[in-house]
């Protein structure tokens, strides 16, 4: 639901609590977006400003990481820098690196398949490097 702190006031939203819980029983939480003028989108903001009210907070401390992908050239660079701001106030421990910023995603995708060979070894060292990461910060 839309985040409103006069719903707040009623109670925090079953959806909201079963995705903190969701989130606390995950080793790492992978963020996947994509960028809507030259930012995030509003439903992924809204979820996290509904996530930042739950007690613990389930993305303190959780290592994470960020992707995205879009039509433009740039490929979420933008989203991904505005996310990371929201995301240190979590305190939320992400990945600095590989960056992936997928652009013209629409030439790299092809009947809803990843078919850009390049731009998946780029996925795969994300991946790898989000699950040591997440040994290492997350102690598991």
């Amino acid at each position: 639901p839309l985040f409103s702190q006069d719903d707040e006031a009623r109670g925090i939203p079953d959806a909201v609590t079963a995705l903190g819980a969701r989130i606390a029983a995950a080793d790492a939480v992978l963020i996947a977006t994509p960028e809507y003028n030259y930012s995030v989108p509003g439903v992924l903001k809204n979820a996290i400003d509904w996530l930042s009210r739950l007690k613990p907070q389930p993305l303190a401390g959780k290592p994470g990481a960020i992707i995205g992908a879009s039509m433009g050239q740039f490929g979420t660079a933008r989203a991904q820098y505005h996310l990371r701001q929201t995301l240190v106030f979590m305190d939320m421990h992400l990945l600095n690196k590989p960056e992936v910023m997928i652009g013209q995603a629409h030439e790299r995708f092809h009947d809803g398949r990843l078919s850009d060979e390049r731009t998946r070894e780029h996925l795969a060292k994300l991946l790898a490097a989000l699950a040591d990461w997440t040994r290492r910060v997350g102690g598991r």
